[in-house]
């Protein structure tokens, strides 16, 4: 089942190009959907309109399977979100705090102690959130979303600011979050090899188009192939002549041959023509592209 179903939809300011041109994206049950691109691309437009925060202009919105537009109190008391900087009000604590929504929300009096347990927060009693570290914040923001037990938490660049113990501290919460209580998370950034750690499914939107959509698996399953290889021979200029003539796309740089877009049999069968030809290869490394990798290559392209 899809949770999230955004259907050619596009979005502008006034008079302006299209910030968000026909796009189209799926956030499956149960998934980390990993909404990723650079700053200006899109990302947190699109979640304002999944979230009603802008009115839609072109395209459907469906929420657990139903229209947002007309169905949305019913699909917003299901869904919990924190964009950008969570909005606290620094003189009081986390729970007290937290008794400002769950006023809105009506949730009951337990649920406090609940959320705060599960972001790591039960400790602060009298602390005061103007003295919370950015961390802390956060994690009381998330704690907010998640009061009324959401089934779908939608985050903008929650890691956006913190040191790197902050950013390993909202990723093991949001795995618990997922993995022990069922909750599909959409959560936006641009810190790649931060959350190819913590997703399972990934989007990527350049310059308001949507560039790819996999599951984190596949996606770096077909970018396999886009390895780079580097040669190391006696006679580079001959090697590279015997490659292109088996009509692979190669360069000489930096004394050694560079190849991509093979796959391991392919490395293999390179290898065996260019010994064929009596050309001594004294070195093959192959140099697998990560998430971020991937990501340049998309959006450069």
């Amino acid at each position: 089942m899809t949770t999230i179903q955004v259907r050619n939809v596009s979005h502008q300011f006034s008079n302006q190009e299209y910030v968000l041109d026909n796009i189209n994206l799926n956030v499956p049950e149960g998934s980390i959907y990993g909404f990723l691109g650079p700053n200006g691309a899109g990302k947190t437009t699109t979640l304002r309109l999944i979230l009603g925060l802008l009115k839609k202009q072109k395209g459907e919105i469906e929420i657990f399977g139903k229209p947002f537009d007309s169905s949305r109190i019913e699909i917003l008391s299901k869904i919990g979100s924190l964009i950008e900087s969570p909005s606290l009000y620094g003189h009081l604590t986390a729970v007290n705090n937290l008794k400002v929504w769950q006023k809105i929300y009506q949730s009951p009096d337990s649920r406090i102690g609940e959320v705060l347990a599960l972001v790591g927060l039960a400790h602060t009693k009298n602390k005061k959130a103007s003295q919370f570290s950015l961390g802390m914040k956060q994690r009381l923001g998330i704690a907010i979303a998640l009061l009324h037990s959401p089934s779908l938490l939608i985050l903008d660049e929650p890691t956006n600011g913190l040191d790197p113990g902050g950013i390993v501290e909202i990723r093991e919460l949001l795995k618990q979050l997922n993995q022990q209580h069922g909750i599909t998370i959409i959560i936006s950034s641009h810190l790649l090899g931060e959350i190819e750690k913590l997703v399972t499914d990934v989007g990527i939107i350049n310059k308001g188009k949507m560039l790819f959509e996999s599951s984190l698996v596949d996606l770096l399953k077909r970018q396999h192939q886009a390895s780079t290889i580097y040669f190391d021979t006696n006679d580079n200029a001959t090697a590279l002549q015997l490659i292109h003539q088996q009509k692979i796309e190669a360069q000489i740089e930096k004394e050694r041959i560079v190849v991509s877009q093979l796959s391991k049999q392919g490395i293999a069968q390179l290898n065996q023509t260019l010994v064929a030809n009596n050309i001594e290869v004294y070195g093959i490394r192959a140099v697998e592209n990560d998430l971020e990798s991937i990501f340049m290559n998309l959006t450069n392209n």
